[in-house]
């Protein structure tokens, strides 16, 4: 079972505010970009249209703690655990590195919950279980892992 991914990247042009430095909006983004990843590691989508019923993971709560800046060209890694899975949730931790060659230095952290909801006819949405098919592939991060 899955409870962690990373991915690398480098830090675009268009990512950057005045100062030179990442804004802060694009971590939402680099998040999205992990979480989606991960989904397709253990073979899904984050669009689950295949699903009967179909489902959405809408984000409930989003945090960061920014250490030191990202710039442009930085190439950076993506790191997503699992913090918490429960019935309708899950919780990610997230740690944004910055890589000097065999270094990591930690830029900033990041926390998101998304649950999961089916839509009705009408639009509506509703938390539901996460399917089995899903949550069998999904397993909290050790903790050492989570505390480091």
């Amino acid at each position: 079972m899955a409870h962690e991914f990373k991915f690398v990247r480098t830090v675009e042009f268009s990512e950057t505010d005045m100062a030179g430095i990442v804004h802060f909006s694009n971590y939402c983004k680099y998040m999205e970009s992990a979480e989606h990843r991960f989904f397709q590691s253990i073979g899904f989508s984050i669009v689950t249209s295949n699903l009967d019923p179909p489902i959405g993971w809408p984000r409930v709560h989003t945090s960061f703690d920014f250490k030191k800046p990202l710039r442009f060209e930085d190439e950076i890694e993506i790191h997503l655990l699992v913090a918490e899975l429960r019935s309708k949730a899950i919780t990610y931790h997230f740690r944004f590195n910055k890589l000097n060659g065999n270094d990591r230095e930690l830029a900033a952290t990041g926390k998101l919950t998304v649950v999961c909801v089916s839509r009705s006819d009408d639009g509506e949405m509703k938390a539901c279980n996460i399917p089995e098919a899903i949550a069998s592939k999904i397993e909290p991060a050790p903790a050492e892992l989570l505390e480091s």
